[in-house]
C-alpha cells in the first residue's frame, strides 16, 4: 500500500480532494492511503509517507520541504493547479502513482 500525504495551508480544502482520490483508487482497485495535513505538520507526516503532494497555495515551500525529504528518499511535488481547482482526484492520483514507479 502506498501512502500519499497532501499538504496545504490548513488541511481543509485538500480534504475534499483526498476523498476524490480515495474514490478514484477504489474504482481502479489500487490500494492507497491518502490524507491531508497542514503544511505545519509536514515533518510529523514525512516518515510514513511514500510521496508528499503540496497544494498550489503552498508551492513556495517546495524547495525547503524537498531538502528535508530528500535524505529520506521521499519525493515532494506540487499538485497541478487545474487538477486541484477542479478537484480531479483521478488525475492527481495517477500523477502521484507515476512518480512512485
Amino acid at each position: 500500500m502506498k501512502n500519499i500525504v497532501l499538504c496545504c495551508a490548513a488541511g481543509m480544502s485538500t480534504s475534499m480532494l483526498v476523498q476524490r482520490m480515495k474514490d478514484a483508487a477504489q474504482k481502479k482497485g489500487v490500494e492507497v492511503s491518502v490524507k491531508a495535513v497542514p503544511v505545519a505538520e509536514f515533518k510529523e507526516n514525512l516518515e510514513g509517507a511514500d510521496i508528499i503532494l503540496l497544494g498550489p497555495q503552498v508551492k513556495y515551500e517546495q524547495a525547503k520541504l524537498q531538502a528535508i525529504a530528500e535524505p529520506l528518499g521521499k519525493k515532494v511535488a506540487v499538485i497541478d493547479m487545474m487538477d486541484y481547482g477542479m478537484m480531479k482526484g483521478d488525475a492527481v492520483l495517477d500523477k502521484a502513482l507515476k512518480m512512485l514507479e
